[in-house]
């Protein structure tokens, strides 16, 4: 008979340990071992040594030998999502989907299976709704319900054996913290039934090509519960962004084995569910009718396509000590390091000001193109001299004060030619051949050359 041990499992890292302790000896996070039990396969002999090895070889390849055909795709019923996803949902992929409560996770999830169960079987797994739940929520959102099965349960063994009968081609698990398998002991969303049941699902997902979705809880900082290990099991990690009180909807991918890493997917909640947004830099650019200092536009380069958004910054005198330095989608320790470029490099001082950082529509920028918009938008609200609508700003500042390129410069360019921009900012080793039609361009190799620009 197999024999069951307790072990303690760090819930950061993923790591076992045969004893607790306050800190663990591998990532040395701090409280984070967790009570499981494990089943240890029967040893033989007085000694304690294994029976001795029973696997089997496994086949083993050159590079050249291995097969690249594309893996084959298909499609979800949403151009968003399917652009999120890398092209298309992948037979035998596992997606993990994260995000606060209320963001619109279960949401856009029956709304795919919904579609796609016109076509193929689908099969809607959730462990914190009751079916009458799930079919109501169907029924506010007017989605087809024929053809879609629904089921309650939570138990991992269960559900496999379930989805072996009915074959279902897409699965969606609501969520992976309820369920649990019978083979531990502990209490179903702690580190060793997440990673079980997750484990076993993946299994079934590779051996079976059944996609699966599932949805996993967040923390309070906004990580995605449970053992870190959980986003290394999976194929494919997305997080949905956004305000929960705010119409727009941000799924971002941060991990993906079949397309592009930080593909960006936008969508509206409306009374009907998630509806796409063809165009979104149209929405991020819904600007007020006249000139405020303190606003300018860059195109930041989200995945595989350009984005353009409005950078708004507020400064004001300071009557404290220590200025404060506030910054909602942007990165707040790269505002302080631009802040004091701007003073040594560009003679502008805000060491007594308070400044105010925000992207419009809560968009979180995580690329440096948008240092030289940023630094814009800060001079225009101090001088209270505000730019050109139709003036375009983007670039890499380095500690030095020069201008520095960016990645896929001509296709930011194009994308504000459409939108009806003028003029543009940029640095000059972006500078194309050939600007777009009407398109006046100013590139620049250093921040002071770029400030001289800006009110032109």
């Amino acid at each position: 008979m197999a024999k069951a041990k307790r072990i303690y499992g760090c819930s950061e890292c993923g790591s076992t340990f045969p004893k607790w302790a306050g800190q663990c000896p591998d990532c040395g996070a701090w409280n984070t071992l967790v009570e499981t039990l494990e089943t240890s396969a029967p040893v033989s002999g007085a000694s304690g040594k294994r029976s001795g090895w029973t696997g089997t070889v496994a086949e083993v390849k050159t590079l050249s030998e291995v097969s690249v055909l594309q893996t084959p795709r298909f499609s979800t019923q949403s151009k968003e999502l399917d652009r999120v996803l890398g092209g298309g949902l992948v037979d035998g992929s596992v997606v993990l989907i994260g995000g606060d409560p209320g963001i619109g996770k279960s949401t856009i999830l029956l709304q795919t299976l919904c579609a796609l169960a016109e076509q193929l079987a689908a099969l809607y797994v959730t462990g914190e709704e009751s079916q009458q739940q799930v079919a109501m929520r169907a029924r506010r959102l007017e989605l087809p319900q024929e053809r879609l099965k629904v089921m309650t349960e939570t138990c991992i063994e269960t559900i496999i054996a379930t989805a072996k009968r009915e074959r279902p081609r897409v699965m969606v698990i609501d969520s992976i913290q309820t369920i649990f398998t019978e083979q531990l002991q502990s209490a179903p969303g702690g580190v060793a039934q997440v990673r079980e049941s997750t484990a076993l699902l993946v299994r079934y997902a590779k051996q079976s090509g059944t996609a699966i979705f599932l949805v996993g809880h967040v923390t309070k900082e906004g990580a995605l519960a449970g053992p870190r290990v959980l986003e290394h099991m999976v194929d494919t990690v997305l997080y949905f962004e956004g305000e929960a009180d705010g119409r727009l909807r941000l799924l971002r991918a941060v991990k993906n084995r079949f397309g592009a890493v930080n593909e960006l997917g936008v969508f509206g909640m409306t009374d009907k569910g998630l509806k796409e947004v063809a165009n979104p830099s149209a929405i991020f650019l819904t600007r007020s009718g006249g000139d405020v200092p303190g606003s300018v536009v860059m195109a930041t380069w989200e995945g595989t396509r350009p984005l353009l958004v409005e950078v708004q910054a507020l400064v004001d005198s300071s009557h404290l000590g220590n200025p404060r330095r506030v910054s909602l989608g942007l990165d707040p320790n790269r505002l302080a390091m631009l802040l004091a470029v701007l003073h040594r490099h560009g003679g502008i001082a805000s060491y007594d000001q308070d400044v105010f950082l925000n992207v419009v529509g809560g968009v979180k920028v995580l690329e440096t193109a948008a240092d030289l918009a940023l630094l814009a938008a800060v001079v225009s609200s101090l001088h209270a001299k505000p730019l050109s609508q139709d003036l375009l700003v983007f670039g890499e500042v380095g500690l030095s004060g020069e201008v520095r390129p960016v990645p896929s410069g001509q296709e930011r360019l194009k994308e504000a030619a459409k939108h009806g921009f003028k003029r543009a900012i940029i640095p000059k080793a972006n500078a194309p051949k050939t600007a777009p039609p009407g398109f006046t361009l100013i590139p620049v190799t250093r921040l002071g050359e770029a400030l001289e620009a800006l009110f032109d």
